[in-house]
């Protein structure tokens, strides 16, 4: 893996000069206009304040940023992982969200060493699109408290909705004021202006400098930290066996998400920039990171499509591009700190709410449901739901558990087909009586899904019949209850005095029935190439 970083970096930085600087350092300030409005959202969101998300959004710029496994990921706080933060805060506190986050990176570090980067690959698109909603509605539904000025008690999004029956839902106007123009101006701010200045930028800077003037009874974002170790970070002596052992599962899941959003992302950057990613180089990087990032009192951090893409869009060049971003972050931080200590929370909920509408893949949701694909709008609808009802770790598993069901229903079907010899379709003259022999033609895998289907065909059609040839041409693959079948037609054969012949048989479906030994079982001379080669042993007897 070192051999191989090191040679992406000769790669990535061969013929490296001034103009491809310049490049980098303008990307850099570019993606930081992104980056600093969504880190102060994203640390709030997540249980913890905004500086939090502030020193994530550096410490994951130069750290994750420097060994990534591509030269375009930029890494930070995101919508996605402050829904699962939001509850283990709540449950644990901020103490437990440093060391599951510590937790989490050693398993990603573990995750690349035995390289699982190609498992992501392995989650339909749909049960990915499905999580991705509900995490939106998780963080939509999160803001509610700051965007109306309202408070709700709760561990998860059900209990906090249901919460507003029994507290009440008193609204802040003004809250509701700065949250709504925030939204506005990122609904209304032109897409060619975007480029330059982004929205969630404009919103929270127009709002900031409202409150300013007219010192408004709302909640802020409160003191920023200008320092990088704050007080509220992971302590060694947090790392327990019984903190550890209550936090493996929150820690599961918080890596789980890193490793599907990091690889996602770099996969989708990787076309748009037409650079291959080494996933287990990215999983190293986000393990590191994340093992590291709880000590500077950051929360965990993941590669981020929209502040990458905007770094690939701005000319970005190198991974120089993220370690620019994050220092111009830690200038920020120093110099800005005490006017961004004055933006109403408010505010950040409005580009939190316009973030989560906005992570929605529309089209292929669209696409779903236009097109009426059973399938995939159950996978969708059921991950969609667990990742609001339960959790990340549960909803993957069920989507993927759900997948693979409706795969077997969908490619169990068997298709059983029978036939008289027809000599008029064959181009020689048959010399022997054909009425008593019969050919079963079977299209589809022979396993489990669909047992007793050949059986219970070959039971209607035994009796009157001396021959019985079973065409497997169009069987594909067959496991331990299809060749058990196979055994009970043979003796079912055998009972009826009835002839057995096997033809077409594809060469992995005889390993596995060699294998089993049914081969010898029913003799080497009862496979055929083809129907027409049975008929030719038939006339000769």
């Amino acid at each position: 893996m070192l051999n191989n970083y090191i040679l992406r970096l000769k790669s990535e930085f061969k013929g490296y000069n001034s103009q491809k600087l310049v490049k980098d350092i303008l990307a850099g300030l570019t993606v930081a206009a992104v980056a600093l409005p969504l880190a102060l959202a994203f640390g709030v969101s997540s249980g913890a304040d905004a500086g939090a998300g502030l020193i994530t959004a550096i410490v994951a710029g130069l750290l994750i940023g420097g060994l990534s496994g591509a030269s375009y990921q930029i890494s930070g706080p995101t919508g996605a992982m402050s829904a699962i933060l939001i509850g283990l805060s709540t449950t644990y506190g901020l103490q437990g969200v440093f060391v599951a986050s510590f937790i989490s990176g050693v398993m990603l570090l573990i995750a690349s060493l035995f390289k699982f980067g190609k498992v992501v690959s392995f989650i339909p698109s749909s049960v990915i699109t499905g999580f991705t909603s509900g995490i939106a509605i998780i963080i939509a539904t999160g803001q509610i408290d700051n965007f109306f000025g309202v408070t709700s008690k709760g561990g998860n999004t059900i209990e906090k909705l249901f919460s507003y029956s029994k507290l009440g839902f008193p609204i802040n106007k003004y809250a509701l004021m700065f949250g709504l123009l925030v939204v506005f101006i990122m609904l209304i701010w032109p897409k060619k202006w975007g480029s330059i200045f982004p929205s969630s930028l404009a919103g929270i800077i127009i709002a900031l400098i409202v409150n300013l003037v007219g010192h408004f009874d709302v909640t802020v974002v409160g003191k920023i930290p200008t320092t990088l170790f704050p007080d509220a970070r992971l302590s060694i002596s947090s790392l327990n066996l019984t903190t550890v052992t209550h936090l493996i599962i929150p820690a599961f899941s918080i890596a789980m998400l890193g490793m599907i959003e990091s690889l996602l992302c770099g996969a989708s950057a990787g076309k748009m920039k037409n650079e291959k990613l080494d996933a287990d180089m990215e999983l190293f990087a986000q393990g590191v990171g994340n093992m590291v990032i709880p000590f500077f009192g950051g929360v965990p951090a993941t590669a981020a499509i929209a502040r990458t893409s905007v770094a690939i869009k701005a000319g970005g060049q190198t991974r120089l591009v993220s370690i620019f971003h994050a220092i111009a972050l830690l200038i920020s931080m120093f110099v800005l700190g005490p006017f961004m200590s004055q933006i109403p929370l408010s505010a950040l909920a409005g580009v939190l709410i316009m973030t989560a509408w906005r992570m929605n893949e529309w089209d292929e949701i669209k696409s779903i449901f236009r097109n009426r694909i059973k399938t995939s709008m159950t996978q969708f609808l059921v991950t969609m739901l667990a990742t609001v009802v339960f959790d990340l770790t549960v909803a993957i598993v069920l989507g993927i558990c759900v997948s693979m069901f409706l795969f077997v229903i969908n490619n169990s079907s068997l298709h059983v087909e029978t036939s008289a010899i027809e000599p008029h379709r064959l181009d020689k003259e048959i010399n022997y009586n054909h009425s008593t022999t019969q050919v079963v033609y079977l299209a589809g895998p022979l396993f489990f899904g669909n047992q007793d289907q050949l059986l219970s065909k070959v039971r209607e059609l035994i009796d009157g019949c001396d021959y019985l040839i079973l065409s497997v041409r169009g069987v594909p693959s067959i496991d331990d209850s299809g060749i058990h079948e196979l055994m009970d037609v043979v003796e079912l054969c055998r009972a009826h005095k009835v002839q057995l012949c096997f033809t077409g048989v594809q060469n992995n479906v005889m390993r596995q029935l060699r294998r089993h030994h049914f081969d010898t079982y029913v003799g080497e001379e009862s496979f055929y190439w083809d129907v027409i080669k049975v008929i030719e042993m038939l006339e000769e007897k």
